[in-house]
Parts: C-alpha cells; structure tokens; sequence
C-alpha cells in the first residue's frame, strides 16, 4: 500500500496527541538538563574558588523541541476543506505513528536528562 485515505478530524486528533507528548517530554528533559548544567557550573565555581583545576566550557546536547513540526502540519489539517486526506507512507509514519527522522535523536537525549543519566 502506497497511500491510505484518513478522516481529517480523526488525524488531527492523533497529531494533537502526539504533540502534547512530545511537549511534555521536551520540557520534563529541559528541567533535568537545566539542573544539570547549575550542577556542572557549581561544581566548577567550587573548584575555581578553591583554587584546584576547573572547567571553562561543559559540553552537554541540549533538548530540542520539534514543537514546530507538529504545528505545522495542525495547521495545515486545520485549514484544510477537505474531509479525508491522503497520506503516504512516511507521512502515516511521521503523523499517525509518530516516527519522524529526528525521533531517535529526540529520544536518546532527552531520556538520558529524564532518567538523570548525564
């Protein structure tokens, strides 16, 4: 199956879902990431005022929130006229099951502050 036609609303209703997700993952790794950095950065100031070797630069992979796809495509479906849409296979991928290309990346790293693995 190279396409499938979906109901407009039904598909609006999944990315909404998908994106308050994402959202909420995104800001939950955002808070571990914060806490994070002031623990890297304290540590350092401790070390610096001690007078014992310190760093200047922490290298930490910052979340990154595809919000912006999600509204993308919501806004497009919301101003739509059309009742059914056709999908493609990646598009069913990206839209229904919610597996982008950068889905991986998003994953691995904001799990890690998440979990508190950094």
């Amino acid at each position: 199956m190279q396409t499938v036609t979906v109901d407009r609303n039904d598909l609006l209703k999944r990315i909404k879902e998908n994106r308050e997700q994402h959202r909420s993952v995104f800001e939950a790794a955002l808070k571990g990431y914060r806490t994070k950095v002031i623990s890297e950065l304290d540590k350092s100031l401790a070390d610096a005022k001690a007078g014992r070797n310190f760093r200047t630069f922490i290298a930490l992979a910052e979340p990154v929130d595809q919000t912006k796809d999600y509204d993308r495509i919501i806004g497009m479906l919301e101003m739509s006229v059309d009742q059914t849409i056709d999908l493609t296979e990646d598009q069913f991928s990206q839209y229904v099951l919610d597996d982008w290309s950068w889905k991986r990346n998003f994953t691995e790293i904001n799990t890690s502050y998440i979990q508190g693995v950094y």
